[in-house]
């Protein structure tokens, strides 16, 4: 048996499986663990020393539903679907 061509062809049963935290085909059946994000670790994985990966992975590389508003908001207080308060007459113009 060689280390080549025939052993290739024997390779026939799989090892890693979709992942439910990062939909990659990286989760390891027999480790229980994903080899893209960690699953089932709390902590997503990444390293320093890939940084290009944690690029393609980091805040603002998705849709950002909720994040993608907070600026905006931020710039109006945070306001809320409650009315605006009355202004009560001043006393200058009480007095006019």
């Amino acid at each position: 048996m060689t280390k080549g061509t025939t052993s290739f062809g024997k390779r026939h049963t799989k090892t890693h499986t979709l992942c439910r935290r990062c939909n990659r085909r990286a989760f390891h059946k027999q480790h229980k663990t994903c080899a893209s994000c960690g699953y089932p670790a709390a902590k997503i994985r990444s390293y320093e020393w890939g940084q290009k990966a944690k690029r393609r992975k980091t805040t603002g590389t998705g849709r950002m539903r909720y994040l993608s508003t907070v600026p905006r908001r931020a710039k109006n207080g945070f306001q809320t679907g409650v009315a605006k308060r009355q202004k009560k007459p001043s006393a200058a113009a009480a007095s006019a």
